[in-house]
C-alpha cells in the first residue's frame, strides 16, 4: 500500500474528533466528488457514520475500533487510486494541504518510508520497531 494512502486513511480518522472535522470533511467530499463524483454522497455519510462510531469508540476507549476504522478508510483510498498515480499525487496535497494542517502535532502522521535491514548470527537476538518497542523479560 502507497505511503501516501496509508498516512491519508490514520490522518482521515484522526481528523473525525478534532474541531476542525468539518471544514476537513468538506475538504474530503469536494476531492472525492471530482475524483469519482458518483460515490462523494456515499463517502459523505460514511465519513459521518464512521465519525460518530470514532467518538463513541474513544468514549469506551476501544482503540480497536479506531485502528478498524484506520484500516477500512485505507482499503478504500486504496482502491480509489489503484492504478492511477495521479489520484494518489492529489490525495497528497488533500492530505499535505486540508487534513494535517488542521490536526494537532501529535495527531500528524509524515509520509514516508523506513528500511530496516539486521543480521543476526549464533545465538544473537535482533530486535527491530518502526516505532515503539516493548520487551517483557520473564
Amino acid at each position: 500500500m502507497d505511503p501516501v494512502v496509508t498516512t491519508a486513511g490514520t490522518a482521515l480518522v484522526n481528523a473525525m474528533a478534532t474541531d476542525a472535522w468539518r471544514q476537513i470533511r468538506t475538504a474530503v467530499v469536494g476531492w472525492w466528488r471530482r475524483v469519482r463524483p458518483a460515490q462523494a454522497g456515499q463517502v459523505e455519510t460514511d465519513l459521518e457514520t464512521d465519525r460518530a462510531e470514532l467518538l463513541a469508540a474513544r468514549e469506551r476507549r476501544d482503540e480497536d475500533m479506531q485502528q478498524a476504522l484506520e484500516g477500512a478508510w485505507r482499503l478504500r483510498l486504496d482502491r480509489l487510486a489503484a492504478g492511477d498515480s495521479s489520484l494518489t499525487g492529489d490525495l497528497r496535497l488533500l492530505l499535505e494541504n486540508h487534513i494535517q494542517p488542521l490536526l494537532r502535532a501529535d495527531e500528524q502522521t509524515q509520509i514516508g518510508s523506513l528500511h530496516m535491514r539486521a543480521e543476526a548470527r549464533g545465538n544473537a537476538r535482533v530486535n527491530m520497531a518502526g516505532r515503539d518497542q516493548y520487551i517483557a523479560t520473564s
